[in-house]
């Protein structure tokens, strides 16, 4: 049995049932050639002969007076496959749509804390012959990139490869190397290098206040965004939306405007988002913030000296902005001004900066769920790479792969994109109660990238 991290453990003190914590992914498969329609239910009872696990699979959170209250993971070894792993199938007339609602009702749901806390469905009836296939794992468990890296590895590049294992099932491990300086001769050179970082620390948020200063507060700032609609206590329910749009399109709008990939995503969202909020009658006065994990790199290359990879920023988004351009201005000096505060800094100091930046909002989140006070951001925007070509699951060719991340009391939406062979795939998931037709959002996206692209000349 081991005592859960706080980093997990905290996922599990957070939830309720109006916050449940997982994070959860929806797969489009296309079947293979001359496939009959008892392909989907062979391959569940296939899956379910498979009973193998890796240890991952099998962890079941548990607490007791032997633990002093505290999580901890131990091992289920009475795994129950056929309540892990469903088969399901949609409704006449067997559109997206109705696979959607699906989707939402089982995002919904809480997981069984008394067993291992995944789940997969198998989901068949689409009108278009394709099936689907719906993943959710708790946030203690594994964070969402971690999940679709998973779930990616159980695949092939390969389309006549058959009798693939599942992702539940053990993988071989390559060995590890040990660390220099490894052991307990180890620690006091280790502790003696976290020291160093967390001294730097103050003259660290020195540096970033004075050079946010100096960019006249280009940086966003925590507890700045404006109160907004999304910024409420949230129910249980949940409604899910999911596209894809060629990345083509956005690298397009990039090059012409000599931004990255990432500055067009938010400014296209910021379009989005000021179109939803106008027919809401709800659009703040002052720019929304999002927050969004970016890379740091200075290029794409693999350099081990490329030094701090990745780190969390708070963007404005230039809603209050009727003008394309002059939005998508407002978002790439934000993002910019953001990561070039961030430089200079260790990966300790970024993630220190970083769970600041976090923090105003889990209190929040715990002591003022109605959002009587300005929230620490408005909404997450985050955009995971994915893979760049085609995948296969036994000669089932993945056709679209759409997050669904986690809304919770004070961030009632919560906007995820990933990238797979040449889409960027977008996964919006909010509380059904207080974000309403939460499916318009997807017309006013195909908006804001054509308005986006007319407004640069791409």
């Amino acid at each position: 049995m081991a005592i859960m991290p706080l980093t997990q453990a905290m996922f599990l003190l957070l939830e309720t049932r109006d916050q449940p914590m997982h994070v959860g992914s929806l797969q489009l498969f296309r079947p293979p050639e001359g496939s009959g329609p008892e392909f989907l239910r062979e391959m569940y009872e296939d899956l379910l002969d498979r009973d193998e696990m890796s240890s991952l699979f099998r962890k079941r959170a548990h607490r007791s007076p032997l633990t002093l209250g505290q999580w901890a993971w131990e091992d289920d070894e009475l795994i129950d496959l056929e309540h892990h792993v469903r088969h399901s199938a949609l409704p006449h007339p067997g559109r997206i749509r109705e696979l959607l609602a699906l989707v939402s009702r089982l995002h919904a749901s809480l997981l069984d804390r008394s067993r291992p806390l995944w789940e997969a469905h198998l989901i068949e009836g689409l009108n278009d012959g394709r099936y689907a296939v719906y993943t959710k794992m708790h946030h203690a468990l594994m964070d969402g990139v971690s999940a679709a890296k998973l779930m990616e590895r159980s695949l092939s590049t390969d389309p006549d490869v058959r009798d693939l294992p599942p992702p539940w099932a053990p993988r071989s491990r390559r060995p590890r190397k040990s660390p220099a300086g490894g052991g307990l001769l180890g620690i006091p050179r280790a502790a003696l290098g976290v020291t160093s970082d967390f001294v730097g620390l103050g003259p660290a948020v020195l540096k970033r206040a004075a050079e946010q200063a100096l960019r006249q507060q280009a940086v966003a700032l925590p507890l700045q965004a404006p109160r907004s609609m999304f910024n409420v206590a949230i129910t249980g329910s949940r409604r899910f939306a999911a596209q894809s749009w060629p990345m083509e399109s956005f690298k397009a709008v990039a090059k012409a405007s000599g931004s990255t990939l990432n500055d067009v995503l938010l400014a296209v969202c910021s379009g989005a988002l000021r179109k939803y909020l106008i027919e809401q009658d709800a659009l703040p006065s002052h720019s929304l913030v999002a927050m969004t994990p970016v890379s740091l790199r200075a290029d794409d290359d693999d350099a081990e000296d490329a030094g701090v990879n990745v780190g969390t920023l708070l963007c404005t988004l230039g809603t209050d902005i009727e003008d394309p351009a002059k939005r998508m201005s407002v978002v790439r000096e934000s993002m910019n001004a953001g990561k070039e505060a961030m430089k200079g800094l260790t990966q300790l100091q970024v993630t220190a900066l970083s769970a600041a930046t976090m923090a105003p909002l889990a209190v929040q989140s715990l002591v003022d769920p109605g959002g009587y006070t300005r929230p620490a951001y408005n909404l997450v925007i985050s955009n995971v790479p994915g893979p760049k070509e085609p995948l296969y699951f036994n000669g089932a060719k993945l056709e679209g792969s759409y997050p669904l991340s986690i809304p919770h009391h004070g961030q009632a939406m919560n906007i995820t994109v990933t990238s797979y062979n040449g889409n960027l795939e977008f996964g919006i998931v909010g509380c059904r109660r207080t974000v309403p037709r939460l499916q318009r959002l997807l017309t006013f996206l195909d908006e804001s990238l054509q308005e986006l692209t007319e407004s640069v000349g791409a």
